[in-house]
């Protein structure tokens, strides 16, 4: 079992670079990042009809880590315009394994081993060590990465606790995505409806992003049911060799 969950969470990884890789080659992100929300929120709700209810336990979970991945996607939008892909991607994505490992020992009562830990804090400490020799952040984008890291620990231990309360990780994952819907009305409110307007096929490649961005996190979620946070979100963080070679290939 653990093999084919590993697995899973290896081919999220790959989902997971992808659709930054599309978010990140939009001029304006945020544009991007709304119209993915937008797609992640309305898949949601036409899900949820046809999924049974997450146990009571789980609501606080769902709520706040609903609110979280709004402050994820706001906090990388920014993260991406003070840096390219392979210096911001790896420092955000980086920095949350050590945090989610010491979140899941102090709120799951997690505690993975002497050995395990060891490997999450080197996974985590060179690949942001690798990131930062690049040189290539603002000062504004490199706190901005960091805080992206944080907001990605926060949202994954909320949800390591929470899908194991909720009794189904697919129902769990639609009530949590289902948040996304406030994304448009943010956006709106900071830039006026007008400023929605996008060309067909921008908006196309959005929602393709979105769609991929479901599947890559609900995949994590579903696989927190088995594996410890830590580990689970120090092998998703893999997705930083799958991010290089896609910005070396695509982006330039």
């Amino acid at each position: 079992m653990f093999s084919y969950v590993g697995g899973c969470v290896l081919f999220a990884a790959l989902l997971h670079a992808t659709w930054n890789a599309m978010l990140h080659g939009n001029a304006d992100r945020f544009l991007s990042m709304t119209w993915m929300s937008l797609c992640i929120g309305v898949v949601s709700v036409v899900a949820i009809p046809f999924l049974p209810m997450p146990a009571s336990g789980a609501w606080p979970c769902i709520v706040a880590s609903g609110l979280v991945h709004i402050a994820y996607n706001m906090a990388l939008v920014r993260a991406y315009q003070g840096g390219d892909l392979g210096a911001t991607y790896p420092i955000a994505r980086g920095s949350s394994p050590m945090l989610v490992a010491l979140g899941a020992a102090l709120f799951a009562r997690e505690h993975p081993g002497v050995l395990p830990v060891a490997g999450i804090v080197l996974v985590s400490s060179g690949i942001v060590w690798l990131a930062l020799q690049r040189g290539n952040l603002s000062r504004k984008g490199l706190s901005a990465a960091f805080l992206t890291g944080a907001t990605i620990a926060v949202y994954t231990v909320i949800d390591g606790i929470g899908v194991r309360a909720s009794g189904h990780a697919l129902a769990y994952t639609a009530w949590m995505f289902a948040f996304y819907l406030l994304m448009p009305p943010l956006f709106v409110a900071m830039r006026g409806r007008h400023a929605l307007r996008a060309p067909a096929g921008v908006v196309a490649q959005n929602m393709a992003g979105g769609l991929v961005s479901v599947a890559a996190y609900g995949i994590v979620i579903w696989a927190m049911q088995f594996g410890a946070m830590g580990a689970v979100s120090a092998l998703r963080e893999t997705s930083v060799v799958f991010a290089a070679l896609i910005g070396r290939i695509f982006l330039g």
